[in-house]
């Protein structure tokens, strides 16, 4: 999916005369991608000179990739701030990356808890880009 093929299904939803929050088509996945330490080497905000030099981890442009090219949104979600944007954008279209938005300025520091009222699920990056599998394990949640 195309990111203006994208923007026109996330905007402009409207029922019943009143504008609501989209919902994906079923099966599509909504991808929000860390930079640092996830697709590449962990460089923080402190060294810039380095965002532009580092090199991807080749398992994740070819998954993530693979998921674009599949139809899910992708979404670069990092702690680099807006004046790390240009060479954040300039450094994923040169290593050939596909995605549809970034978001900068990610609360640094990591135990991240999304609280929200769309379904979210978490998988922790630890080495190595692959296609997800199911697997059963405890999580925190709010008492019903």
């Amino acid at each position: 999916m195309k990111k203006e093929e994208v923007e026109i299904m996330l905007h402009d939803k409207v029922e019943k005369g009143e504008h609501v929050s989209p919902i994906l088509p079923e099966g599509i996945k909504n991808y929000l991608i860390d930079i640092d330490g996830t697709i590449t080497d962990d460089i923080p905000n402190e060294e810039p000179e380095r965002m532009a030099t580092c090199e991807p981890f080749p398992d994740a442009l070819k998954t993530l990739n693979k998921w674009y090219d599949e139809g899910h949104i992708i979404c670069f979600f990092t702690s680099r701030t807006e004046a790390h944007r240009e060479v954040t954008e300039n450094w994923l279209n040169k290593h050939g990356f596909k995605y549809h938005t970034m978001l900068m300025g990610k609360p640094r520091g990591g135990n991240y808890h999304w609280v929200d009222n769309h379904l979210v699920r978490a998988t922790r990056y630890k080495g190595r880009f692959t296609d997800l599998v199911e697997k059963e394990v405890t999580i925190e949640v709010f008492k019903d």
